[in-house]
């Protein structure tokens, strides 16, 4: 930690990872701006966010085993030039159709570059210094999280929306010669034999993409043939999918990983909860600035209080939960979840931060604390070891998946038109209409983790990650390796 190499090290992998997580933040608060300058719907809003998180959610568990196996640096800065790439096409897209593309190009550089920032810090350091180093890490990447929303609602309302994305760029252009220069390689000699599973990824990604395409469409084509044909080969792909899996020696996606009752519940809680929070987060930006009337630098601050709990407060919740095991917080947390977003019904047309939207954002945020972190070390607590790695992947695919849904189908549930989003009266309608059945969700998933968690589970694995301010996605931990003897 006191050496020039480590400084370096936690520079580079502080600025890659910082781009993914201000990105996961920031866009929100731009979507009307965007809408009005390129004159587009409803849709459009929707894909603005879906494109990204579908290739990164359908990509990242290969990201991860191409690090180990190719050299993570490696990986890791291919990751990082793709994201900016896409970035800088996202600052100077002429119109809807170059914006979209160039949101799933960048979210294929998230996943190449997500799952290698806390890999090479865990190859890098030495183990005495690995947890210092781990904390520092996701110290700085909860704080960039934490002013992601201010920075995108100052950067909208000044120089406009497009430097959301092309502020991505010149941290590209730090990061890359620094991480060439300064990060040594590192690989998993493990890794060097057996196939990728390509063919399960493109299925896991065609499956979301064209449900995905089905829920946003719905709404202004009706049940035509291509969004029913859409839905309907979306779900034979799902079956697919499924089916290769279960025949695979090596599969991306082993069934037997779920035969732990904790690890099965514990991801439909992941699934329940980070759905209610893509509808939420997505939603409120626009609620904020559509009805209520806010700045977009005014409707991303006024989010802050939700990412900056979570960061002052998440490691103590961690240990909180390490002492009274897992079921309680994830029965509570999601209820005071729901609470939260109920509450948010109040933030109406003139509607007072202080009285109706503050409150609301301080009891979400008080939830999420209370969740998050127990809910990463009940997933890494209730596998073995060696497969910690995996079982962290695959939960964070599955909170980026059920992200990815909830935008979709949300508007859609919720009887959100095309131009909802130019109509204060009619947005406002449809977002009292979607907050209930956000809340549904998550008591939903109170319920699970009542009935499902019931006995504290082993020690298993302690998460690298003890901050954990992410709200599209938990941490995604590094593979642990085997146990030692």
């Amino acid at each position: 930690m006191g050496t020039g190499p480590g400084r370096w090290v936690l520079l580079t992998t502080v600025l890659g990872s910082g781009m993914a997580l201000l990105d996961s933040t920031v866009v929100n608060v731009a979507l009307p701006h965007i809408g009005t300058d390129l004159d587009t719907d409803m849709a459009v809003l929707q894909w603005t966010v879906n494109a990204y998180m579908l290739t990164l959610a359908g990509l990242i568990l290969l990201g991860g085993a191409l690090g180990d196996r190719y050299g993570r640096r490696k990986v890791f800065v291919i990751g990082v030039v793709w994201f900016a790439a896409g970035s800088l096409l996202c600052g100077l897209a002429p119109d809807a159709g170059v914006l979209i593309a160039a949101r799933a190009l960048q979210g294929i550089g998230g996943a190449l570059l997500t799952p290698g920032s806390l890999a090479i810090i865990q190859a890098s350091f030495h183990p005495d210094d690995r947890a210092r180093a781990v904390g520092v890490w996701s110290g700085l990447g909860g704080v960039g999280a934490a002013v992601g929303p201010f920075l995108g609602g100052w950067l909208v309302d000044g120089p406009g929306w497009r430097w959301v994305f092309l502020i991505n760029v010149p941290l590209a252009a730090l990061c890359v010669p620094v991480a060439l220069r300064h990060v040594p390689e590192s690989r998993d000699p493990r890794t060097h034999t057996g196939r990728f599973d390509v063919l399960g990824a493109a299925l896991g990604a065609l499956t979301l993409a064209l449900v995905t395409y089905a829920l946003i469409e719905a709404p202004g084509q009706g049940s035509s043939g291509l969004v029913v044909g859409s839905g309907v080969a979306g779900l034979g792909l799902g079956a697919a999918f499924v089916r290769r899996e279960r025949r695979l020696a090596d599969p991306m996606l082993p069934r037997d990983i779920f035969r732990s009752r904790v690890f099965t519940a514990v991801n439909a809680v992941t699934v329940c909860v980070y759905a209610a929070f893509g509808g939420f987060f997505f939603l409120a930006a626009l609620q904020l600035q559509v009805v209520a009337g806010y700045s977009a630098l005014g409707a991303g601050a006024a989010l802050l209080p939700t990412t900056v709990l979570m960061l002052l407060l998440s490691a103590r919740s961690g240990e909180l939960g390490q002492r009274l095991g897992p079921r309680v917080p994830l029965t509570v947390g999601p209820l005071l979840c729901a609470a939260g977003m109920l509450l948010m019904l109040r933030a109406g047309e003139h509607a007072s931060y202080v009285r109706d939207v503050l409150p609301a954002l301080l009891v979400l945020g008080l939830g999420m604390v209370t969740l998050v972190a127990p809910l990463t070390a009940t997933v890494l607590g209730s596998v073995d070891e060696g497969r910690a790695g995996l079982a962290s992947g695959i939960n964070n695919a599955a909170a980026r998946a059920a992200g990815l849904i909830a935008v979709a189908a949300l508007p859609l549930a919720a009887g959100m038109g095309p131009e909802a989003y130019r109509s204060a009266a009619e947005f406002g309608a449809t977002f009292r209409r979607a907050m209930p059945m956000c809340a549904g969700a998550l008591v939903l998933a109170s319920l699970v983790a009542f009935l499902a968690v019931r006995r504290p589970v082993g020690p298993g694995v302690v998460p690298a990650c003890r901050m954990q301010c992410g709200v599209s996605g938990p941490a995604l931990e590094p593979d642990h390796g085997d146990p030692a003897p």
